[in-house]
């Protein structure tokens, strides 16, 4: 819904379309996944650890209208904000960190463009459910799981709560026991899970990142195309 760093806006429509009327994404996040195509329509349930973001959603679920959202003020090249909401769009891990951050044309820009598309969104939201806490504070119900945790490795370090308070393979055990369809993120060289490549990423200065899945359902459903080609 919005800017975030790490979100699977661009790359959401490569994972399996949602197989049950529930979807549950445990490290919510900008929740990406949840609103891509017509996921949204289903119910959806959103676990967030990061009070901040976890308020967030709060107000657009239970409180925000589009006008409201219209009428927030645009932010000026040059001027600081300590206001979380806009910090995240600076798109850099560092905005977990940040208490105050100086408005930067990129921040601008993105702060603009972030308001229009959630006032013209945010009905899709509105039959959501979000829960603030642990991932493990998720209902075990049948569902479409979109699990992206925090990368394991160095990748996953810098979020308020990252890589660093994760202990990978009780989340691997964790993953096994979910009921319904599972849907697993990871980057490079994840290890917990098996993992299968998903596609490829262009990051800054020509970097390359390659995105893994790790996939299961107690459907049985043939998905040919279930994995981007990798070129």
């Amino acid at each position: 819904m919005f800017y975030y760093y790490g979100r699977k806006k661009q790359i959401a429509k490569y994972y399996p379309l949602p197989l049950f009327n529930t979807i549950i994404e445990p490290f919510a996040g900008s929740a990406a996944y949840a609103l891509s195509s017509n996921n949204w329509k289903k119910r959806v349930i959103l676990v967030e650890k990061d009070e901040r973001v976890a308020s967030i959603w709060k107000w657009l679920i239970y409180k925000a209208t589009p006008e409201e959202i219209m009428n927030m003020p645009n932010l000026e090249v040059g001027d600081k904000t300590s206001e979380f909401f806009h910090i995240i769009h600076a798109v850099t891990k560092m905005a977990f960190k940040y208490k105050t951050i100086k408005t930067t044309p990129l921040l601008a820009r993105n702060w603009q463009i972030s308001k229009r598309y959630i006032a013209a969104n945010l009905y899709k939201v509105k039959h959501w459910e979000i829960i603030c806490g642990d991932y493990t504070d998720a209902p075990n119900v049948e569902a479409t799981w979109f699990i992206d945790p925090p990368y394991q490795f160095e990748s996953g370090k810098g979020y308020q709560y990252g890589s660093e308070g994760i202990n990978y393979e009780e989340l691997a055990r964790w993953v096994m026991t979910r009921k319904g369809e599972v849907i697993c993120c990871e980057g490079d060289g994840a290890n917990y899970l098996s993992f299968k490549p998903l596609t490829i990423l262009s990051g800054v200065a020509g970097k390359r990142n390659r995105e893994l899945i790790f996939y299961k359902s107690v459907k049985t459903v043939t998905q040919l195309s279930l994995f981007a080609e990798i070129s």
